[in-house]
C-alpha cells in the first residue's frame, strides 16, 4: 500500500465507522418493529390471519421505496436521500405510537407503511460504504458497516422491553416512540459524515443499457442469493414470536431469541469482509447457504427455547454470510454512473421478496405450523447455493 493510500485510509474508515452508527439507529429501529410488530398487529387485527399484515405492509413500502430512493440517491446524492429517509422514520414512529394508543389497525398499517419506507433508505448505506472506500476496501466496508447491526441486536429488543409500558396501560406504543427518537438521531449523525457526490456529478453519461447490465451471469446470481437469503430469513423470523407465544414461552424469551438472532446477523460482520478476500466470495455465500439449511434442521428438532435459539443464531449468520457475499458481488457488476440503477433494481427484488414472505409467513403459520414454514425454504436455498457454484465453475472455466 503506497503512502497516497495510507493517507487517504484514515478519513476513509472514519466516514466508514459512523456509516456504521447510522446504519446501528436504523437497524435498531428495524429489530425493535420486528421484536413488537406481529404482537401489536395480532391484538389490533380484525381477523387473526392478518397478525403479521402490517409487518408485511411494511415490507411493501420498503420495496416500492427502493427504485426511487435510489434514483434519487443517484440524481441528488446519499446525504439527501438519507435525510428523507431520516424523517420518514420519525413520521412513521410517530404514526404507529398514536395508532396503538387510539387502537386504529388502519393507521396502525400507515405507520408501518411509513416506516418501511425508511427502511429502504437504511438499506443503501452499506452501498455509500462501498462507495466511500474504494475498490481497494469494499468488501471490508460493507462488513463493517453491517456491524452496526450488532448494536441493533443489543438496543432494539432491549428498548422493546424497556418502552413495552411506557404509555401504561396501553401496551408497546412507548417502542414507536423509540423509534421515531432513534431516526432523529441518525438524521442528525448523517450530516456530519463525508459522503461522495452524486455519481451524475462525477461521471458523464448514463453507462450501459439496464438489459445488458442485467444479462451479466454475477449480478443475475447476486440478485438471486440476496432474494433467497432475505426471503428465507424474513419467513422464519417473522413468526417465530407467534410460534413461540403459541408454546407458552413468555413475550421477555422470544425477545431474547430475536436479540440474538440479530446478533447471528451482524457480529460475523467483523469477519465477513476479510473470509471474503480469504476464500472468495461465491464460497462465502455457499457456506451461508449451509448455515440456513442446518437452521431448519435445528427447528425441525423441537419447539423448546434452545431450538428456537440455536435455529435462529445459525439463521443469523447464514443469512450474513449470504446477504454479504451477494451485496459484494453486485458492486462488482456496475461503474459509477450505472449504480443507482443496478441497486434500484437489486433493491426492488430483495425487498419485493421480502413483502411477499413476510405477508406470507403469518398465513402458513396459522395454517400449516411452524415445521412447514421451516421446510418450505430448503428448496430456495439449495437454488442459490447451485447457482453460486455454478458460477464458481464458470469463472474457473474461464
Amino acid at each position: 500500500m503506497d503512502d497516497a493510500s495510507i493517507t487517504r485510509r484514515g478519513p476513509v474508515m472514519r466516514n466508514v465507522a459512523l456509516l456504521a452508527v447510522c446504519q446501528a439507529l436504523g437497524m435498531s429501529c428495524m429489530a425493535l418493529s420486528i421484536t413488537i410488530t406481529a404482537l401489536v398487529g395480532n391484538s389490533l387485527a380484525p381477523d387473526p390471519s392478518l397478525a403479521t399484515f402490517p409487518l408485511a405492509l411494511q415490507f411493501v413500502a420498503t420495496a416500492a421505496s427502493t427504485i426511487p430512493a435510489s434514483l434519487l440517491m443517484g440524481r441528488f446524492g446519499r446525504r439527501v436521500g438519507f435525510t428523507i429517509g431520516g424523517l420518514l422514520g420519525i413520521a412513521g414512529g410517530a404514526v404507529a405510537c398514536q395508532a396503538v394508543i387510539l387502537g386504529s389497525f388502519t393507521m396502525f398499517c400507515a405507520g408501518a407503511a411509513l416506516l418501511g419506507a425508511f427502511s429502504a433508505h437504511v438499506a443503501l448505506y452499506r452501498f455509500a460504504a462501498a462507495e466511500v472506500a474504494g475498490p481497494e476496501l469494499r468488501s471490508r466496508a460493507i462488513s463493517l458497516v453491517m456491524v452496526g447491526g450488532v448494536a441493533s441486536a443489543i438496543l432494539g429488543p432491549e428498548l422493546a422491553k424497556w418502552s413495552r409500558d411506557l404509555f401504561a396501560p396501553i401496551l408497546f406504543a412507548g417502542g414507536y416512540a423509540a423509534i421515531a427518537a432513534l431516526a432523529f438521531a441518525g438524521l442528525a449523525l448523517v450530516q456530519a459524515i463525508d459522503l461522495p457526490p452524486a455519481p451524475g456529478h462525477r461521471q458523464g453519461g448514463g453507462g450501459r443499457p439496464l438489459r445488458e447490465l442485467l444479462s451479466q451471469p454475477s449480478l443475475i446470481v447476486a440478485v438471486l442469493c440476496a432474494m433467497v437469503a432475505y426471503g428465507s430469513m424474513n419467513l422464519i423470523m417473522v413468526s417465530t414470536p407467534l410460534a413461540m407465544i403459541a408454546c407458552l414461552h413468555p413475550f421477555e424469551t422470544a425477545a431474547f431469541v430475536i436479540q440474538w438472532h440479530v446478533v447471528g446477523m451482524y457480529a460475523p460482520s467483523f469477519v465477513t469482509g476479510h473470509i471474503i478476500e480469504r476464500i472468495g466470495v461465491l464460497q462465502v455465500i455457499s457456506i451461508g447457504a449451509l448455515l440456513i439449511l442446518a437452521c431448519v434442521a435445528v427447528n425441525l428438532t423441537g419447539v423448546e427455547v434452545l431450538q428456537f435459539w440455536g435455529g435462529l443464531v445459525l439463521l443469523g449468520v447464514g443469512w450474513n454470510f449470504m446477504y454479504v457475499g451477494a451485496t459484494t458481488l453486485l458492486t462488482e457488476t456496475y461503474r459509477p454512473e450505472e449504480q443507482s440503477r443496478v441497486q434500484a433494481f437489486n433493491e426492488f427484488m430483495v425487498f419485493g421478496t421480502t413483502a411477499f414472505t413476510a405477508l406470507a409467513s403469518g398465513a402458513v403459520f396459522n395454517a400449516l405450523g411452524w415445521q412447514i414454514l421451516n421446510i418450505s425454504i430448503i428448496l430456495p436455498i439449495l437454488a442459490a447455493a447451485t447457482a453460486a457454484l455454478w458460477l464458481v465453475r464458470q469463472r474457473a472455466s474461464a
